[in-house]
């Protein structure tokens, strides 16, 4: 496994999570300043929803590796270290049909990896840029499946790039199993049942966008304190926008539906009677960030994306956002997973557009003729 120079070194400006931080000992609301992550898990979520001392010591350890990863992407030493160790690579896609990993990714998953290995919380890590599952802890109370850092490849060019992270029960009724098969059935739940999931933003600002179920929140990175706060409580995106986010050079590609429904709201002959506008980063994280603040429809509507790591976690994030997550046709959450990196396509946002957009009958590209980016 890759050790980045950047992330093992003591010069680092950030400290280890402490080992056990008690919710109790916190306010829920701080009186000197804005209230940080760890104050606002401190309160009840909803009369339902609780975040109790275990999950907290996860998310604290989770946090952590983030501010890590935003270091190590915006050193100026990141992306020469990545270009450096990715000398000799042949091609975007691995043989096992993954994305071929970035030296970055790399990084950014053995971060997170020591992480969750240090929080005590976590059975199994299952993540995008592992072939497998992997079991940390027989008596961890969580399973964790996470895209380390998305949007990687636009690195070089100074471009957003994004976390995502999804936190779910261990199944104990899969305990006696063997280790690979309970690690990988631990991994394979619905998005229906996940806990928490979020995503960081690493961009002009560092952001933490999280849902413990109970609407969605985002944290901005202090860098004066080392702490996230809160910014963006109750994130509520717009019922409907007026910005679409794909990639417009594959529109041949498209089916006639899809082709049908962007034709007309370019030209406001929509159910909303104005023009929309195209915004599209190719960072789903960023891509996703602007459609929650702004409203309106993000998309790739080809089998690229994966369920398990990425539509799962963000859809748990727009749905209690109030908007909707989709691959076309059915609801995201509900889809139950059939292998880890399974891919569909995804399209989510407000709430109007989106249903909308799955009125018209064909929007899945089931042509798909081999991009490489």
């Amino acid at each position: 496994m890759i050790k980045s120079p950047l992330f093992f070194s003591p010069s680092l400006p950030f400290s280890k999570p402490r080992a056990k931080p008690l919710l109790s000992s916190f306010s829920a609301k701080s009186q000197m300043g804005p209230q940080t992550l760890l104050e606002f898990m401190s309160r009840p979520q909803s009369d339902s929803i609780s975040i109790g001392d275990d999950l907290a010591i996860l998310v604290t350890h989770l946090q952590s590796a983030c501010k890590r990863i935003s270091s190590v992407v915006s050193s100026p030493f990141g992306s020469e270290f990545g270009r450096s160790l990715a000398a000799g690579g042949d091609g975007p896609v691995s043989d096992s049909g993954r994305d071929k990993p970035k030296p970055l990714d790399l990084v950014s998953n053995d971060i997170i990896l020591s992480s969750l290995r240090s929080s005590g919380k976590v059975a199994v890590m299952a993540s995008e840029e592992d072939g497998e599952p992997v079991w940390l802890t027989d008596n961890g109370p969580f399973v964790v499946v996470t895209d380390p850092l998305d949007g990687s490849r636009n690195i070089d060019a100074s471009i957003p790039t994004g976390t995502i992270f999804g936190i779910y029960s261990r199944l104990s009724e899969l305990d006696h199993l063997p280790v690979e098969e309970k690690a990988q059935l631990n991994s394979l739940q619905r998005g229906t049942r996940l806990l928490a999931a979020g995503y960081v933003l690493y961009s002009s600002a560092t952001i933490l966008c999280i849902s413990f179920g109970s609407g969605t929140h985002a944290f901005t990175l202090d860098h004066s304190t080392g702490e996230f706060v809160l910014t963006h409580p109750t994130i509520r995106i717009p019922p409907r926008g007026q910005i679409y986010s794909v990639n417009d050079a594959r529109y041949f590609d498209w089916p006639d539906g899809l082709r049908q429904y962007i034709d007309t709201i370019r030209q406001g002959k929509g159910k909303f009677p104005k023009k929309y506008s195209a915004r599209y980063i190719c960072s789903l994280v960023a891509d996703l960030h602007r459609t929650l603040m702004y409203g309106g429809v993000v998309m790739n509507p080809r089998d690229h994306l994966r369920l398990v790591y990425e539509a799962n976690p963000l859809s748990f994030l727009v749905e209690h956002a109030g908007g909707r997550g989709s691959d076309g046709k059915t609801r995201i959450l509900s889809i139950q997973p059939v292998k880890l990196h399974q891919r569909l396509p995804l399209f989510m946002g407000s709430s109007e557009d989106m249903h909308e957009l799955e009125s018209y009958d064909n929007i899945q590209q089931k042509v798909n003729p081999g991009y490489e980016v």
